[in-house]
């Protein structure tokens, strides 16, 4: 059940929006009127929770300042280059062959990130599947419990990273696949999986 402040909090905002809308920005004193409050450090008090809270922000130093939050910026979109195919079992090259391009918003600089294609039933319990495009952050660290794209011996796989006692294990997502257990000089992460993809029709050039 709703705390009552709560209740009396979003009717305020409704009250504060539609004023918005109509293009009369209301003062602090006409919402202590429109809902009877005994102080002006009531309903004062309830908009700045509103500032607060991101439903509302203020221009400062103007009596009728309230104004409803900006729009986020709109998206930035860019194709990636999907980069071949990347094992997620047993292993294969990674060759740097470009199939085609993978569109994704751009939460990185684009010439951070690329694309591969998943081969292989090792992360299935992660939700990967074989002909999955995984989209990569390329970065040479990982934090634990990251799911990364790494060469071993120059050949790629898919796995979780793990650190236990100063040795890195890369752990499949199917109890049917090994934990692997390179040496340092034999690993190198690529990057860190931020996005997956799945097809539902014969796949094209782009995605």
């Amino acid at each position: 059940m709703a705390r009552p402040e709560t209740g009396i909090r979003k009717r305020i905002l409704n009250f504060v929006r539609e004023r918005l809308l109509a293009g009369e920005p209301p003062t602090v004193r006409e919402v202590q009127a429109a809902f009877r409050f005994k102080s002006l450090a009531s309903a004062r008090a309830h908009l700045e929770r509103l500032v607060a809270s991101g439903d509302l922000r203020r221009v400062p130093g103007r009596a009728r300042g309230l104004r409803l939050p900006d729009r986020p910026p709109a998206a930035r979109f860019a194709a990636v280059p999907l980069l071949g195919r990347v094992q997620a079992g047993a292993f294969d090259y990674a060759a740097e062959e470009v199939e085609g391009h993978v569109w994704t918003s751009l939460r990185y600089p684009v010439e951070e990130l690329f694309a591969l294609r998943v081969r292989g039933e090792s992360m299935t319990g992660a939700g990967l599947l074989p002909g999955d495009v995984v989209i990569v952050h390329r970065k040479a660290e990982a934090a634990d419990g990251r799911i990364v794209v790494a060469l071993v011996d120059d050949e790629a796989t898919v796995k979780t990273l793990r650190r236990r006692d100063g040795q890195v294990e890369l752990h499949p997502a199917n109890p049917s696949f090994p934990v692997l257990r390179p040496a340092p000089e034999r690993l190198a992460i690529l990057g860190c999986v931020v996005e997956a993809r799945r097809r539902y029709e014969p796949a094209g050039e782009s995605w």
